[in-house]
């Protein structure tokens, strides 16, 4: 548990650092007006370390329910839901670390917004992606019920954030893609407060999206990944 907080912690805060603070480009204005490039990389690397810290940890919890937890938690009250569901909240209360760490490390360095309320804004809406990704983490672990698909999981959240759009700017059919992958539509929430929409592609095109577009697939994804949970959940139920 140590050493996925750990990672979840110092990777985004050392890409933040490497991408987000010492290039060139740190310091230009945001078209909204309201921060610039660097704050944007700092809300994407924090949320990135949110998502991570709580796949590994929700996985986690859902493997130790498989594993024997189960049958000990029949022997109490506490049932195997209020389990999963506390396991849940302590992950997404630990994603509040790589946010804070990351968020802290932007405010000393290259980070500017333009008012004192987006900071604890920003540190909300970096959240969402912990809440999204603790159900896709319980998918994970309870439909394949291994410590390895939980770090197959996790380690698939980097290809998802290239494809989302997150790491680098995409162009052309990737970029068009880029809409219906999990991570995008958490990471322009998180950015929403910055960006008010607006994205480029690797060409520097323009683009503007609506607020409905990223919470639909933050619902669809989230529902996706509740069902599937619930659905390995209740087959080792019906097995057992």
């Amino acid at each position: 548990m140590f050493t996925n907080i750990f990672f979840a912690i110092v990777l985004p805060l050392a890409l933040y650092l490497i991408f987000g603070a010492m290039t060139p480009y740190a310091d230009y204005d945001l078209l909204s007006g309201r921060g610039n490039i660097s704050a944007q990389l700092m809300v994407s690397m924090a949320t990135y370390g949110a998502i991570t810290a709580t796949v590994s940890l929700s996985g986690a919890a859902a493997v130790e329910l498989q594993q024997g937890w189960g049958r000990q938690i029949g022997l109490t009250p506490f049932t195997q839901a209020g389990y999963v569901l506390t396991k849940l909240l302590v992950a997404i209360s630990i994603a509040v670390l790589p946010i804070v760490a990351v968020f802290i490390t932007g405010a000393v360095t290259a980070a500017r917004v333009s008012e004192a309320w987006l900071w604890p804004v920003l540190g909300l809406t970096s959240l969402i992606g912990a809440v999204v990704f603790g159900l896709y983490g319980l998918m994970f672990g309870l439909l394949f019920r291994s410590e390895s698909a939980v770090g197959a999981a996790a380690g698939l959240v980097v290809i998802l954030m290239f494809a989302g759009n997150a790491f680098t700017p995409l162009s052309g059919f990737l970029f068009d893609m880029a809409p219906f992958t999990p991570v995008w539509g958490v990471m322009q929430l998180a950015m929403w407060p910055l960006t008010d929409g607006v994205s480029f592609t690797a060409d520097n095109a323009q683009v503007q999206y609506q607020l409905w577009q990223p919470i639909l697939n933050v619902v669809v994804w989230s529902a996706i990944f509740g069902a599937l949970a619930l659905w390995g959940a209740r087959r080792h139920t019906g097995r057992a």
